[in-house]
């Protein structure tokens, strides 16, 4: 893997500290979610950048799915107050079943 510059450093922090606060949110106001992860390509940032929150079964994640849109805006502003627009902030938080490693 290629070593990350200082600004990718930075985003990486940024999108870290981001995603560690809504998986404590998430995990407090969503039953069943299990974790908070994402995948981003910082030579694309932040147009590469995919949050996820992991929900344990099927039942779950669809009880939460009316939910998407308030944590949608909610990545996004938290992105905004760090000087960081999402254009489109639908791409870049979904809910699934699946893990990091899947």
């Amino acid at each position: 893997m290629k070593k990350l510059s200082a600004v990718q450093i930075k985003q990486q922090t940024l999108v870290l500290n981001i995603a560690d606060k809504l998986e404590e949110q998430g995990r407090a106001e969503l039953p069943g979610m299990l974790q908070c992860w994402f995948d981003v390509q910082y030579h694309l940032f932040p147009g590469s950048l995919l949050m996820c929150f992991q929900f344990e079964s099927e039942q779950v994640l669809s009880a939460a799915e009316p939910e998407l849109l308030k944590w949608q805006k909610r990545l996004s502003g938290a992105m905004l107050k760090k000087g960081v627009i999402l254009k489109d902030m639908r791409k870049h938080l979904v809910f699934t079943l699946k893990g990091p490693d899947e």
